[in-house]
């Protein structure tokens, strides 16, 4: 049985949140706007990838992010709330590709692709000596 034999295309996830000030550009750059960062918008969809397919890999397994190619739309200003959405499109023997898209309301503020690869926790582990994997965050 294969690792991804229990993931589907057209699977599904979202990330809801509602922007503070840690989450803008102003926050890490000085002199820059209080608004929503590409990189926080990127781990939003990131995270919303990973939740699509979790419940999903066999136990001891795992998907880490090796690949994204996403554009930032429009400015997002803080106490907006964002949804990052995430759907399989592709499954590989070893990775998944997610069509992924940001909203803010109705205004689309990014999209764009991400592939995650699925690693064995253990191997993973011994192969880069890594003590344990950080707790998905919700």
């Amino acid at each position: 049985m294969g690792v991804l034999d229990n993931v589907t295309i057209g699977m599904t996830a979202e990330k809801i949140v509602t922007v503070t000030s840690e989450m803008t550009v102003g926050h890490f750059v000085e002199q820059m706007p209080q608004v929503y960062a590409t990189p926080m918008m990127i781990l939003h969809m990131e995270m919303a990838s990973g939740s699509a397919i979790a419940l999903h890999l066999p136990e001891g397994f795992v998907s880490v992010g090796m690949d994204v190619k996403v554009r930032h739309l429009a400015t997002t200003p803080v106490g907006r709330t964002v949804r990052a959405t995430s759907r399989v499109v592709q499954i590989d023997p070893k990775s998944v590709v997610f069509e992924v898209e940001a909203w803010d309301g109705e205004r689309k503020i990014g999209d764009g692709t991400h592939r995650r690869g699925i690693v064995n926790v253990t191997e993973f582990e011994k192969r880069f000596g890594v003590k344990q994997l950080a707790p998905i965050l919700d």
